[in-house]
């Protein structure tokens, strides 16, 4: 159960994730956890890109209801994914994994500025390549930057770590008598008004043909389990 399913994935992290127990900020624990599972898959020879949402240090859309300009509250959050990402590239390189920053708007010496055959080339290379600052434009969530950066680096796959095991009929936190899909295709998440993603997100997706799979990255070495194709977490496609 050594070989993995996937050559080149794209990992989607969620801010909240990286909080652990805590209220806010960064959980050292779950960070380390998230670099040991990261570095096992590298070693595995999967070329791996991956996107950081920023929700455990700001929230530009809750920013805005807050009073933030929209424009500002979301270029904040585009700088709280930065800081995350600066943050797994540490324990990635502690963890003896080579790790780069690549953000969206131009930051150096914070990170080098992307591009889709930069990022091709790194990951060929055997780095671990973290994909921030979103998209670099307002109005585009996180989830908006991994479809795009899936598509863009031609990933054979997104994989969608939360802190939910899949996806299910309704929120399982709420309706205990909530079922979770093994496969569900792109229509029917439209059909049952589903929040999986945004909507731009999932668009874009379905229409470039990219696979989604939704697993709880927060048990360790569930990554490795999706990644070997073991049926864990959702997989969402167009058939």
């Amino acid at each position: 159960m050594n070989e993995a399913k996937y050559k080149r994935v794209l990992l989607k992290l969620s801010g909240e994730s990286l909080m652990g127990a805590q209220q806010y900020g960064i959980d050292p624990a779950r960070l380390n956890d998230y670099a040991a599972d990261i570095k096992t898959a590298a070693g595995m020879g999967i070329q791996i890109a991956i996107v950081i949402g920023g929700g455990n240090i700001f929230r530009g859309l809750s920013g805005a209801t807050k009073g933030f300009d929209r424009v500002k509250g979301d270029q904040m959050g585009m700088l709280a994914t930065v800081i995350n990402s600066l943050a797994l590239s540490s324990a990635l390189t502690a963890a003896g994994v080579k790790a780069r920053v690549l953000t969206a708007t131009r930051m150096e010496p914070i990170g080098e500025y992307y591009n889709k055959w930069r990022a091709i080339e790194l990951m060929e290379q055997g780095e671990v390549v973290i994909l921030s600052g979103g998209t670099g434009n307002p109005y585009f969530t996180t989830d908006t930057g991994s479809s795009l950066r899936g598509i863009e680096v031609e990933a054979d796959v997104m994989l969608k770590g939360t802190r939910v095991d899949g996806i299910y009929t309704a929120d399982p936190e709420k309706d205990p008598a909530a079922t979770k899909f093994e496969k569900i295709t792109y229509d029917e998440i439209y059909r049952r008004g589903l929040k999986v993603m945004d909507l731009t997100a999932t668009t874009m997706c379905m229409e470039n043909n990219l696979p989604i799979v939704v697993f709880d990255m927060d048990t360790p070495g569930n990554l490795l389990k999706v990644l070997r194709g073991e049926p864990i977490g959702t997989y969402v496609s167009n058939e």
